[in-house]
């Protein structure tokens, strides 16, 4: 235990001592006189028994509250600036291999497969809380390279995926899509857990039935979104590419993640908000000491506040002198 926390429990002791010897003798004083005080009976309403113990702990409350927010580091907030451990990341692993530019997605099937997947990509940005994350995209073809890491800035993003023809930095061959998988897991093996979202764009089609790398425990949520006309395709290097919508929905399931078919469809917000949910600890969990002290501070303060007010006027039953007479008429 850190020494100022130790400094406050020990006044916290201090005081509880202190108001427990002072509410002893505090009750033998009442004893004397209980019969002016509560009447015939001699005895509090029954709430009020616990008055003295809810006197010495919200008292003790306090002084530790008190004592504690004296050492502890003040929360400025400057701006939108969000702390080291609140930042999110999220890892986009986009296929670039040639079939991305067959032209057979969208609704009206004339977009490329690269253009319909920046649009689903946009449409992600402006629904998620992207100001909260960090971005990596690792580019995937004939093997896989990093090309941005951990960037808070999306127009970089956007830059690479629109202007930068990324296919030229990979040797032509098949498109090994557990590649951008292992690297981006290699990225996200030093980040804390639940802390990083998973999102796969690609046509999915030479996906290969073993190998799925292992997800680190960063790496909370996954989400598989496939371009490309599942049905008919287009040829390219003289055979049939199509979105491979089977594979890449078991992808997913491996990866304990969700699917999407984005051809025609938006990501809908039901999927998204699934896989994007903020896995971070839970509220409680995020609590400093603080934000324990101030909340002690709180309710003992209301309860010191309030105590004598109900006491004087709920704390007993009897009530004091004689009903005056009624005038007739």
């Amino acid at each position: 235990m850190e020494a100022h926390a130790l400094v406050a429990l020990y006044v916290a002791l201090a005081v509880f001592a202190l108001t427990l010897v002072g509410e002893v003798s505090h009750a033998r004083r009442v004893h004397r006189l209980r019969h002016l005080v509560f009447g015939p009976t001699g005895t509090p309403a029954a709430w009020a028994k616990g008055a003295p113990l809810a006197r010495i702990l919200a008292s003790s409350a306090l002084a530790w509250g008190l004592t504690a927010l004296m050492f502890v580091e003040p929360k400025v907030h400057a701006g939108e600036e969000i702390p080291d451990e609140d930042w999110r990341h999220l890892l986009l692993i986009y296929d670039v291999s040639p079939s991305m530019l067959l032209e057979d997605a969208g609704a009206s099937g004339d977009q490329s497969r690269h253009e319909r997947a920046r649009e689903l990509i946009d449409s992600m940005f402006e629904r998620v809380k992207i100001g909260q994350y960090k971005v990596s995209v690792i580019a995937t073809y004939n093997g896989a390279k990093p090309v941005v890491t951990d960037t808070k800035d999306i127009e970089v993003v956007r830059h690479m995926l629109t202007e930068v023809d990324l296919q030229y930095a990979f040797k032509v061959g098949k498109t090994k899509l557990f590649d951008g998988i292992q690297v981006a897991c290699d990225i996200a093996r030093r980040w804390r857990v639940n802390s990083a979202l998973m999102v796969i764009v690609s046509d999915g089609d030479t996906v290969p039935s073993t190998g799925m790398p292992t997800l680190p425990p960063s790496i909370g949520g996954t989400l598989v979104i496939g371009v490309g006309d599942h049905l008919s395709g287009s040829f390219i290097g003289g055979q049939q590419s199509r979105q491979d919508e089977s594979t890449l929905r078991q992808l997913a399931i491996r990866a304990g993640g969700e699917f999407h078919n984005g051809n025609r469809r938006q990501v809908p917000s039901d999927i998204l908000s699934a896989a994007a949910r903020d896995s971070r600890k839970p509220l409680l969990e995020q609590l400093s000491m603080r934000e324990y002290a101030l909340f002690s501070v709180l309710v003992a303060s209301l309860v010191l506040t309030l105590l004598p007010i109900l006491l004087h006027y709920f704390g007993t039953t009897w009530r004091p002198g004689a009903v005056a007479p009624r005038a007739d008429g």
